[in-house]
């Protein structure tokens, strides 16, 4: 007698579930399946009858239209007398009808459905077969069960029960004792459909759920028991036919089927009608629920689509030239462009710019090849050192001053110093050593000789050479940078002796500057002829150190503040200047002393 009303019931909700939208869903909103989100994931319950040893139980039905008691046997163990909780779940349509049985005497039960992800819900149906419970709320949580909320409360009597009058949040409608079985709960999640958007916020939080629970509060027996001879029969139990939590898979109307999650803990083989968690992604969306924009279609922000207009709002792709498989949405861009395209290329084969449109610094676009190729963009072959950049459009390298050739990569003629400022000018009249920046000699053929370079007066030829007897001249070495630091010298200059010059109470010895290494004197050297102030001959009856004429040296020195005049004494380097020697000066002259 129970089995056709059932049937009935359950055929007009199938026949209620629409149908996938397959024309027109490019463009349009997408809907998935629905279904009973209960079907194939296991619902707990705090107690089943039988389940450690046989209960005996009576349920009151009607029998030509007189109420009697029906006992049977409640065993876990046997498979025709079991009634898991796994039967809330099973098939409607099944003949004899199968339930689930709490405990016999349990005055309080929950049952909890905990969903892998997110779902829509739209409505909550229960069909017990004891009769309804007196008290019962129905929880859900959005957040895998770490709060919960209260959705409904159902009582007898509302005041009485929760305190609260019917209809504020709790309704007296589906707690009464009658019928005794087949007795229906119903919740409607939301309702009307058509004044809410449903894949907006607002429907969103009416509608999002990860975790369903219900807690049966108050056990009743049916009222025709209540005058049966044998009303003290083993009757206080729940009892559950179907379970039914109407929803689908949280798309955000950017699907319209859904397939079961990669990382989904699979608890039993997967059956028929099962709703599943992960979306099939249109409308250029990704993500379990198309909750973003696909990797290369961030060009405007992502949206769900309108429920009420049937707009898809599609994302779109970027232009990126072919030289990018991702890109992301750059808000800024969006504000700035009128909000018509806010779209970065995440950009690949050595491009830049927000549609990969240019060529990165240190390539150039090769004009024999299509801009969209992977290989348009060819490194440039300048030399770091010796380049500012290169020419995008052609390659061709752009030069630091002083440096010269195709790829920047040597001294143009009259320079010298190639490093990463570029070259510096010779102090030559002619050209200069590339690395060293010493002057060029010349054959005795190629200039004339001058009495400024070879001839010397008799005064001039005088110093410890002349006279080995009266000196020993000892030279102060090329030493490491902190004995170069402690000494203070405060000038540095390559210099050619012209002549040297007996004073009576000093000495001087003429030269001309030819480069100036450093200069830290109030006096401001300069290349051209000078004079350098050795010390005393009356003290030291030669000139020391040693400074022939006609002869380059390099001259580490200090300044006597009070003359104003450049000093060289037994503390200044002096060193007959070779090519070989440069860089050891010149690293001693990069010295920064505190």
């Amino acid at each position: 007698m129970e089995l056709p009303g059932r049937c009935v019931f359950f055929a007009a909700l199938v026949m209620s579930v629409p149908h996938p939208v397959c024309s027109g869903c490019e463009n349009r909103v997408c809907n998935p399946r629905m279904g009973n989100l209960a079907v194939g994931r296991p619902v707990q319950t705090f107690s089943q009858c039988g389940l450690g040893s046989p209960e005996h139980y009576c349920s009151p039905t009607y029998k030509m239209n007189r109420c009697v008691l029906y006992c049977e046997v409640c065993d876990a163990s046997v498979t025709h007398l079991a009634h898991p909780p796994a039967s809330m779940t099973d098939s409607p349509f099944k003949h004899p009808p199968t339930w689930w049985q709490s405990a016999r005497g349990v005055s309080t039960e929950t049952l909890q459905l905990d969903l892998e992800v997110e779902f829509y819900f739209t409505h909550l149906i229960i069909i017990f077969r004891s009769p309804r419970p007196a008290a019962m709320v129905i929880e859900r949580s959005q957040d895998f069960g770490r709060t919960w909320s209260a959705l409904m409360l159902y009582a007898h009597n509302c005041s009485e029960v929760f305190n609260l009058e019917d209809g504020q949040s709790c309704t007296q409608k589906y707690s009464t004792a009658e019928p005794c079985s087949n007795g229906e709960v119903i919740y409607r999640a939301l309702s009307p459909w058509d004044k809410l958007d449903p894949y907006s916020i607002d429907a969103r939080a009416h509608l999002g759920i990860t975790n369903i629970r219900i807690r049966l509060l108050q056990p009743q027996s049916c009222l025709c028991q209540q005058k049966l001879p044998d009303a003290n029969m083993p009757t206080a139990h729940y009892a559950i036919y179907d379970l039914i939590l109407k929803g689908g898979c949280l798309c955000h109307g950017h699907a319209d089927q859904c397939v079961p999650a990669g990382d989904q803990p699979i608890t039993h083989s997967p059956v028929k009608h099962m709703v599943h968690a992960k979306c099939v992604c249109r409308h250029h969306t990704a993500g379990d629920h198309c909750e973003r924009c696909n990797r290369l279609y961030n060009d405007r922000p992502w949206q769900p689509a309108n429920g009420l207009t049937g707009e898809a709002h599609q994302c779109v792709k970027c232009k990126c030239n072919g030289h990018a498989e991702s890109c992301h949405f750059d808000k800024t861009v969006w504000l700035r462009s009128g909000q018509r395209s806010g779209g970065v290329c995440d950009c690949l084969h050595n491009t830049s710019g927000r549609h990969c449109q240019h060529c990165q610094s240190g390539f150039y676009r090769d004009p024999e090849r299509p801009s969209t190729a992977p290989d348009s963009c060819r490194p440039c072959m300048c030399n770091h050192a010796g380049s500012t950049h290169c020419n995008p459009d052609n390659g061709d390298c752009v030069c630091k001053p002083g440096v010269a050739g195709p790829h920047c990569d040597q001294c143009m003629l009259g320079y010298w110093g190639f490093d990463d400022y570029g070259c510096k000018p010779c102090q030559c009249a002619g050209d200069c050593d590339p690395y060293t920046g010493d002057c060029m000699i010349r054959s005795e053929s190629d200039h004339n000789s001058t009495s400024e370079n070879h001839l010397f007066r008799t005064e001039e030829l005088f110093s410890a050479l002349s006279h080995p007897d009266k000196c020993v001249c000892k030279q102060q070495a090329l030493g490491n940078s902190k004995i170069f630091c402690n000494v203070k010298y405060v000038y540095a200059v390559k210099v050619r002796v012209l002549g040297a010059h007996d004073k009576g109470s000093h000495a001087e010895v003429d030269v001309k500057v030819l480069k100036v290494l450093w200069d830290n004197t109030r006096l401001r050297l300069f290349l051209g002829n000078r004079t350098l102030y050795p010390e005393s001959w009356t003290s030291r009856g030669c000139t020391c150190p040693v400074l022939f004429p006609g002869l380059e040296y390099l001259v580490v020195g200090h300044e006597d503040v009070k003359k104003g005049r450049p000093m060289v004494n037994m503390k200044s380097i002096v060193k007959t200047w070779r090519p070989s020697l440069s860089r050891k000066v010149h690293q001693l002259l990069k010295t920064k002393c505190s």
